[in-house]
């Protein structure tokens, strides 16, 4: 169990810091451009946008640098949860767009999240 929650949990944090950081780069206008799942960024302003994007990098970051680094390894399930909540403004956006399909890809990030949460809550939580 505690392999696949790393597993996860690596996967995720390059997912999202990944894109977070194309999001931190890229302006608005090409994003929106991008195509079908960048649509969404019609929606919010430049600053929305960079804010959005720096917190999926620090969640990224947060799923993985504090256990690595033995430094308050809560916050591993914590950046989870934050993770968690992203995702679920995601899907409701999608919903609110009619975008059905990539609903189910931020439902897909969103289960993994909640599972590296759990998991480091319950039964692989970090202890000294």
């Amino acid at each position: 169990m505690n392999l696949a929650l790393w597993i996860v949990a690596g996967l995720l944090a390059l997912v999202y810091v990944t894109g977070g950081v194309g999001k931190l780069v890229v302006p608005k206008e090409k994003l929106v451009a991008m195509g079908p799942s960048a649509e969404w960024a019609e929606d919010f302003s430049a600053g929305a946008i960079k804010a959005i994007a720096a917190l999926q990098v620090l969640g990224g970051i947060g799923l993985v640098l504090p256990a690595l680094l033995g430094i308050a390894p809560v916050l591993v399930p914590l950046a989870a949860v934050g993770l968690v909540l992203m995702m679920t403004g995601a899907a409701i956006v999608r919903l609110r767009r009619h975008e059905n399909k990539l609903v189910l890809v931020d439902l897909v990030y969103l289960t993994l999240a909640a599972f590296v949460a759990w998991g480091r809550f319950g039964p692989e939580a970090f202890t000294a």
